[in-house]
């Protein structure tokens, strides 16, 4: 009989990320490169990467991997490749190459099973129009699976999580809730078709949204993963120099989700650390089930753009706030 992957993982996908609160102050104490090709760097906690390389060209660079987030190892490697892919989406890029990263218990598991897992990363990275191109594996008792990616963008379309502006809205690309999704299926809360509709969700390129995103002129771009919707806007807001209010009531969540959330029998461990993380610079008017959803530890979420108002609708996503005049970074969610 077949290891369920996840049996193996202390987390589940982007939920077993280290925490922002605990992460922030160690980036933060690195110096930023001083080279001038250098365009986006660690210091506004961006998505990627990105060095100029000509006048007309520029390199997007990005890395993620993770722990198995469903059992079906061809779908994990779908999920994680397209989860480092968006990296590449949400600074207005276009991805070209990849390299595995594999960390994996070969006896435990054994070939096929890494077979799979390859082969859902490939299917991702070439329905991207990418390439993979080499990769890097290590023995680990814990498996890890994910991709480097390099992307390019014109140095003048790069879109950074810094450019948002008083008046935004705030428009997501896809519904919130695998964290609550894995965490269900390691406690055998979750239904067969709830893990489905998790797997869609999550195997859904950015692409699409990117382009959109690009075409109505957005001002700012992320994506939302394992900080949760309140860690991501708050990093957005706090690169812009702007405050934000999220509106919980408008925040989507995955079919089954919400029902899930009503107790914290499926909270994923990452969306308690994103609530407490959140007390710094979040106040909370709602409890319960949506403000668990906001805090969600979502693994290959959707686009998070900073839109002018009459053009979101340009965007296929939902309204979920705004961008106000205020403390850089602070958020009410009501």
């Amino acid at each position: 009989m077949a290891v369920p992957l996840t049996s193996l993982s202390h987390g589940a996908g982007c939920g077993c990320k280290l925490s922002a609160a605990d992460l922030r102050p160690i980036v933060a104490g690195l110096p930023r490169p001083t080279d001038p090709r250098v365009l986006v760097a660690t210091d506004t906690a961006d998505d990627a990467g990105v060095v100029r390389l000509t006048a007309d060209l520029a390199l997007v660079q990005t890395v993620d991997f993770f722990t198995p987030i469903v059992d079906d190892p061809f779908d994990f490697g779908r999920i994680a490749a397209t989860n480092a892919l968006s990296d590449v989406y949400a600074m207005g890029g276009v991805p070209v190459s990849a390299l595995n990263l594999v960390a994996y218990p070969l006896e435990t598991l054994g070939a096929e099973t890494l077979s799979a897992i390859l082969a859902g990363g490939l299917e991702a990275v070439s329905a991207a129009g990418a390439s993979i191109v080499g990769g890097h594996s290590i023995d680990d008792p814990e498996p890890k699976y994910g991709l480097a990616v390099t992307g390019t963008v014109h140095p003048d379309e790069i879109l950074t999580n810094a450019g948002g502006r008083a008046g935004d809205v705030l428009v997501l690309t896809k519904p919130l809730g695998a964290g609550t999704i894995a965490t269900a299926l390691k406690r055998g809360l979750a239904s067969d078709e709830l893990v489905a509709r998790g797997v869609e969700v999550m195997t859904t390129l950015n692409a699409r949204a990117a382009s959109q995103a690009r075409a109505a002129g957005a001002h700012a771009l992320t994506d939302v993963t394992g900080f949760g919707l309140v860690g991501h806007t708050h990093e957005l807001a706090a690169a812009s120099g702007l405050a934000a209010v999220i509106d919980a009531a408008a925040v989507p969540a995955i079919d089954g989700v919400l029902e899930l959330l009503v107790d914290e029998r499926a909270l994923a461990g990452g969306s308690k650390r994103n609530r407490r993380d959140a007390e710094a610079f979040a106040t909370f008017a709602v409890s319960g089930a949506r403000e668990r959803l906001v805090c969600d530890a979502m693994t290959s979420g959707g686009l998070l753009a900073a839109v002018a108002p009459e053009r979101a609708a340009e965007i296929d996503g939902w309204v979920v706030g705004e961008l106000v005049p205020g403390e850089a970074g602070t958020i009410e969610v009501r």
